[in-house]
C-alpha cells in the first residue's frame, strides 16, 4: 500500500483534567493544526468515528468525551454536579492538559453550548467553528422540545419522568438517529445501542435528566454566544441535517444573523447527520479549514 493510500490510525488516549479522566480520541500528526471535535446527547467521541480519520491526513484531531458520557469517569469523590457549566471548565482544564493552544471547532448538539462556553472563555485560541445542528438561537428549538420546556417550567417528577421516557429510552435514542433519515434502514445500529447502554449505566440516568433541567441555562446564554459570534466573527459553517425535530432549520440560517459570511448548508437527513453524510460534511469542513487555519 502506498503512503498516500493508508488511512490515518485514530488512537485512544485518557487524560486527567479537573479531576476527571478524560477518554479521547486523537489522530493526524502532532504538530498540525487541531480540530477539536465536541460530542451531542446521547453520544460520544464514538460519533466521530468515521470523521476522524476524513480529516486527520491534514489536521490534528482531538474527540473528548464530555464528563457522564462515553468512557470518560468521574470519581465519587469529586462530587461533580453536572451542568453545562462545569462540562465547559472540564474541556478548558482538558485543552489546557494537552496544550492546545490554538484550534478549531467542531460543535454538535451539547458541543455547541459546551464548547462556545470554552470559545467566549478563550476567543483567541478559536480558529474556525463549525456547527452540524449545534444551535445558539431560540429560532433554533423545534416542537420536539415541548416536553423538556415543560420540565423547565414545572421540574416535578412526573415531567421528569416524561423526559426520561422521551429521551433516554431506547426508543427515544433510536428516534434521534432515524427520525428525518430518508433510508432509516440505512442507519447501523451500533451508534444507538452504545450510547443507550452507557447512558443508562447505574445513576447515569440521572445525570442525564440533570442536564436536560440545566439546558434553559443554555437558553439564556443564547445573547452571550451571539454577543461572541458580533465580536470575534470565526470563520463559521453551520451545516445541518434539515429534517432534526430538535434543532430545525431557522437555527443554521440564524448564524448569518451576527456573522454575515457565515456558510450555511442543509443535508437531507436528521439529526445525526455524520451516519448518512460523512462524506458531504468532511468536504465542507475541509473547505472551511483551508481557508480559515
Amino acid at each position: 500500500m502506498s503512503k498516500s493510500s493508508e488511512v490515518p490510525l485514530t488512537t485512544v488516549h485518557r487524560v486527567e483534567a479537573d479531576g476527571v479522566s478524560v477518554f479521547y480520541r486523537e489522530a493526524g500528526p502532532a504538530d498540525a493544526p487541531v480540530v477539536l471535535l465536541l460530542h451531542g446527547f446521547p453520544a460520544s467521541s464514538f460519533q466521530y468515528r468515521e470523521l476522524i480519520p476524513r480529516l486527520a491526513d491534514k489536521y490534528r484531531v482531538i474527540a473528548p468525551d464530555l464528563p457522564g458520557f462515553g468512557f470518560t469517569e468521574v470519581p465519587e469523590t469529586r462530587q461533580y454536579k453536572y451542568s453545562f457549566d462545569a462540562l465547559a471548565k472540564t474541556m478548558v482544564a482538558f485543552t489546557d492538559a494537552l496544550g492546545l493552544k490554538r484550534y478549531a471547532l467542531y460543535v454538535f448538539d451539547y458541543g455547541a453550548p459546551t464548547g462556545f462556553r470554552l470559545a467566549m472563555a478563550h476567543p483567541e485560541r478559536v480558529t474556525a467553528i463549525v456547527s452540524q445542528n449545534g444551535n445558539a438561537y431560540e429560532d433554533g428549538l423545534g416542537d420536539a422540545w415541548g416536553p423538556i420546556r415543560r420540565y423547565w417550567s414545572d421540574p416535578s417528577g412526573p415531567n421528569r419522568e416524561e423526559v426520561r421516557k422521551a429521551a433516554v429510552s431506547f426508543e427515544g435514542i433510536k428516534f434521534q438517529y432515524v427520525h428525518g433519515v430518508p433510508n432509516p434502514e440505512a442507519i447501523k445500529p451500533e451508534g444507538y445501542w452504545l450510547d443507550y447502554a452507557l447512558v443508562n449505566r447505574p445513576g447515569n440516568t440521572d445525570i442525564q435528566l440533570d442536564l436536560f433541567l440545566d439546558y434553559q441555562n443554555n437558553v439564556k446564554l443564547y445573547p452571550k454566544f451571539q454577543e461572541y459570534f458580533r465580536k470575534a466573527k470565526p470563520p463559521l459553517l453551520a451545516i445541518w441535517g434539515k429534517n432534526d425535530p430538535f434543532f430545525i432549520p431557522p437555527g443554521a440560517e440564524a448564524y448569518k444573523r451576527d456573522i454575515p459570511n457565515a456558510t450555511v448548508q442543509f443535508l437531507d437527513t436528521g439529526h445525526f447527520a455524520l451516519e448518512t453524510h460523512v462524506e458531504e460534511i468532511a468536504a465542507a469542513v475541509r473547505e472551511l479549514l483551508q481557508k480559515a487555519v
